[in-house]
């Protein structure tokens, strides 16, 4: 369809009134939803109130219901009945929704809807915009936006107690992000200094920061109060904030949505135990084969083309390869006094959980299963134009760790989801009349560089030196502390206590392990192309939210260039669809092998990097995976592109699998709607991804001969009726309490660690099952148990409980090409061997039933074995979802599903 004048950008109803949808340029079709709900605010009369009685303020959780509906109504889903699941996402207020208008100041409304309590700020001047996206944010979220500064600064527990998970958070923090006040301050003033936008950027910022501050102004002292303040010590106590707040909280948002690569070290110890078992030939043949970074069988987000990026050379120069058991992790927790946790397990739970923070100790360092995307070009829906279903999946918080918004103003007209601290622009949702997403990409932006360590005396130095060669001379690590200290804490179990937190930096970054290279001691440093750039970014989020800006896919596309993070960008519109992947990606020294550690030689560093702004050669946006109306884009977390260098395990079973297919049949079958979209989305969120990609090649091994068994028999059968009725780990009704194909279920889950250990221990060994288990964590299953060997194997963050996203970390690509293998069949980037039953397929299938059958005599109880939330042995309740708490206020367990925590569908009828 063509232009209209009503569509103009610069279009304004008024103060909180509604654009029409004759106006509108998405018609009433651009929808959206935040669980658990928008209001992340509570006095300490609401939290006393909510822990005595069960009360909750207003908007606080009243997104939750229709979020978790949709997993058992999908099924009969029309384009008419989304209303019931998602929130209207039109521009403005209709008059008869209004619940509340505040002007914080002359230049500026904030009208809040009745449905879902979101603000819709509307300014008549830019600043008035900005303060009034600052004053929202204060309404919303401040007690979580201060708790994310104070992780910034890796003052967590200093502010919100010495709990464990606050420690661990801060120290993971400060392993990636370490920050000074003055490295805060020259961010800040780079993006003063980017020109126009940065000019204006860094204008934005202020007012926001002044709107935060107005607020706080307002409510100290008042009966609205925020009650955590209270809770934790502070009283009526906030400190201003300022700009740097900004870039600190940015380096968190960064370091755990928007980084990639840097597990060097692992990957060369994985090499050392691969040569120790099979030889110097055996060993890297069998590496190069298991490390997979361009699997043939992977799915890929944009077809066709090839994308070359941090591919291993044939020949690499420079590599630093560690000396066995020489290799010690950097402690970032020093000096540590009074800590600990009286944490008791509850009667008739599980057994008890260590003292938690206000957010996830491994909030950083666990492996990020975050956002899916799912687009249709409108030559293949029923109405024409584009359809899509997309958003982030940041995690199950109360309040979310995103919160939603619209802003009205000069140069400014967007609404979506933002991160608490950050939304002086809309990050993630529409515009004018075009709506944007994103995925988390983690491309290899990050490079180990080993330093060789040394005295500055001319002593003989050792792996506990403080000093490195930088350009021939023996040069000081900086070294940046934080001196935390905390009262005793009875809502935690925590002590009294005091430690520093501590990193190390060098010119080269950021000391990750110390260790031995060819007899020397090194340090093994971390340089990651956005330090001291977290802040960059905001000139790409300006222009998503500035219709100007934004005037096609291709204009989409080029602002997607000025994000410095890993993310994968998805666009829709009337006409077009569109996708980018984001990322200062370093142009790297010629023939250097971006997977393995690199001498901290000039001759290896980056291409015109400077040490000191730590900039370098990136690599020209044609080179990054995209594409523009493509038939169809999927995304969940899977690979970019062909070429494009991958992560561990990333092959022919990804979850990204689940949505290719039933998207696929889609647009074969034409006439796709947003209805039918979503029920794509949907069904991939309920199936078990081993059950529907795996399963059905142990079933064949299994086949190959009849069991004899009968109670074995009955096992395979359930499990082959199960995947045959769609692989789902779904409820018959809402709150039934069982799965339609619970024992099924039961059996998979308990069989998988067992499978997996007895396919490919014996001929690993256990140094070498265990070196791999540390780096590809073999299960990531909804319930966050049966990881076959706790952290070494299920890996950094496998076994977290009640999180929602499952499946996308896990050995079921090894486990397939295998079985596949053992069969005779050919397969696209085998492993360097057969490995199930030393490649004999009656001893392969022995192995199976054996497992198998010690897998269905194995208790529920002993699977599921309980926590503070469910009792041992209840499967649903083990995978279900925790909302999990930030501030006082608490919402219920909903059923596990595994989708975006912010989710849009849209179609865009008309242009401007």
């Amino acid at each position: 369809m063509g232009s209209s004048p009503a569509f103009a950008a610069g279009a304004r109803a008024g103060d909180g009134a509604a654009v029409s949808a004759a106006e509108d340029p998405c018609g009433s079709q651009c929808r959206d939803i935040l669980p658990a709900g928008q209001n992340g605010h509570a006095s300490l009369v609401e939290i006393l109130l909510h822990k005595a009685v069960g009360t909750r303020p207003k908007h606080s959780a009243d997104q939750l219901a229709p979020y978790d509906k949709l997993l058992h109504e999908y099924s009969g889903l029309s384009d008419e009945k989304l209303s019931d699941y998602f929130n209207d996402a039109s521009f403005g207020v209709p008059e008869d929704q209004v619940e509340s208008v505040k002007k914080p100041r002359a230049d500026v409304t904030i009208t809040r809807d009745k449905a879902t309590g979101t603000p819709h700020i509307k300014g008549t001047t830019r600043s008035g915009t900005e303060f009034g996206a600052g004053y929202a944010a204060g309404q919303d979220r401040l007690w979580l936006i201060d708790v994310l500064r104070h992780v910034g600064r890796g003052e967590l527990s200093s502010f919100a107690g010495g709990a464990e998970g606050n420690r661990q958070l801060e120290q993971s923090l400060w392993a990636t992000a370490p920050y000074t006040e003055d490295d805060l301050q020259r961010q800040v003033e780079r993006i003063r200094g980017s020109g126009e936008r940065g000019a204006q950027a860094y204008q934005d910022i202020q007012d926001y920061v002044s709107g935060i501050n107005a607020f706080i102004d307002d409510t100290v002292g008042a009966l609205n109060y925020p009650g955590e303040y209270v809770l934790t010590g502070h009283g009526s106590k906030i400190k201003d904030f300022t700009a740097t707040d900004v870039v600190a909280i940015a380096s968190v948002i960064g370091a755990i949505f928007g980084n990639g690569g840097g597990g060097e070290v692992g990957n060369a110890l994985a090499k050392l135990a691969f040569e120790k078992q099979y030889g110097k030939a055996g060993g890297e043949k069998a590496y190069t084969a298991w490390r997979a970074q361009n699997d043939t069988g992977a799915t890929t987000t944009a077809h066709g083309k090839e994308f070359p990026y941090a591919q291993s050379p044939r020949n690499p120069r420079g590599v630093a390869t560690p000396e066995s058991g020489s290799v010690t992790a950097f402690d970032h927790s020093q000096n540590e006094e009074g800590t600990g946790s009286a944490a008791k397990k509850k009667p008739g739970k599980g057994d008890g959980v260590k003292s938690k923070g206000v957010l996830p100790g491994d909030l950083i360092t666990s492996k990020k299963g975050m956002s899916n995307a799912l687009l249709v070009s409108g030559k293949h829906t029923a109405s024409g134009n584009p359809v899509a279903v997309f958003g982030p999946q940041t995690g199950y918080y109360s309040p979310q760790i995103m919160m939603v918004q619209e802003l009205d103003g000069p140069g400014l007209r967007s609404r979506g989801a933002s991160f608490p601290g950050l939304s002086f622009y809309v990050e993630l949702g529409r515009g004018l009349d075009y709506s944007w997403s994103a995925t988390s990409a983690s491309q290899d932006i990050t490079d180990t560089f080993a330093v060789d360590l040394c005295e500055e005396s001319g002593a003989e130095p050792t792996t506990e030196s403080q000093s490195y060669m930088l350009r021939g001379k023996c040069t000081p690590f900086e070294k940046l502390s934080k001196h935390n200290e905390w009262k005793p804490t009875l809502a935690d179990g925590t002590k009294a206590g005091s430690y520093d937190v501590v990193s190390l930096r060098s010119a080269y970054g950021l000391v990750s392990h110390t260790g031995k290279v060819d007899g020397k001691p090194v340090a093994f440093t971390a340089l990651r192309s956005t330090y001291h750039h977290d802040a960059d970014s905001v000139i790409g989020f300006q222009k998503f939210n500035d219709p100007s800006a934004i005037t096609s896919a291709r204009s989409f596309q080029r602002a997607a260039q000025d994000i410095g993070y890993t993310f994968n960008w998805f666009y829709a519109d009337t006409h077009h669809t569109a996708y980018y992947n984001s990322g200062d990606n370093p142009v790297r020294s010629k023939n250097t092998d971006p997977d393995q550690p690199i001498r901290a030689d000039k001759s290896y560093e980056w291409k015109d990097w400077d040490a000191e702004a730590n900039t370098s050669a990136v690599t020209p946006p044609a080179e990054h995976p995209q594409s523009v109306d493509q038939g169809y884009f999927v995304n969940w977390n899977n690979k970019q592109a062909r070429g494009y260098s991958a992560g561990w395990a990333n092959g022919p079973v990804h979850r990204g699998d689940l949505l290719d297919s039933r998207v696929a049949a889609l647009v074969k079958d034409g006439s796709v709607t947003r209805a039918k979209l979503v029920q794509a989305m949907e069904e991939a969120a309920a199936v078990d991804l081993r059950a529907e990609k795996v399963l059905p090649e142990l079933l064949d091994v299994i086949g190959s001969s009849e069991v004899t068994d009968p109670e074995l028999a009955d096992t395979v059968k359930q499990l082959r009726d199960w995947k045959e009725s769609g692989s789902q780990r779904r409820e018959a009704a809402k709150d039934d309490g069982k799965y339609e194909h619970a024992e099924a279920a039961r059996v998979l889950d308990a069989w998988w660690p067992l499978l997996v250990e007895g396919q490919f221990k014996p001929a690993l060994g256990d140094e070498l099952y265990k070196s791999l288990t540390s780096l590809a964590p073999i299960n990531e299953s909804p319930s966050g148990g049966q990881n076959g060997g706790g952290d070494s194997g299920g890996g950094v963050g496998a076994s977290q409980p009640h999180k929602g996203s499952s499946l996308q970390t896990g050995w079921w690509s090894f486990v397939q090409k295998d079985l596949r293998s053992v069969q005779g069949e050919d397969v696209g980037s085998p492993l360097d061997r057969p490995y199930c039953g030393g490649g004999s397929l009656e001893k392969c299938r022995t192995m199976l039933l054996t497992t198998l059958s010690e897998a269905a005599a194995t208790p529920a109880e002993k699977t599921y074995p309980g926590d503070d939330e469910c009792e041992p042995g209840d499967q649903v309740c083990a995978d279900s979802i925790v909302h999990r708490a930030m501030g006082g206020i608490t919402v219920p367990r909903i059923a596990w599903q595994n989708r975006p925590t912010y989710q849009q569908v849209v179609e865009f009828p008309a242009r401007r």
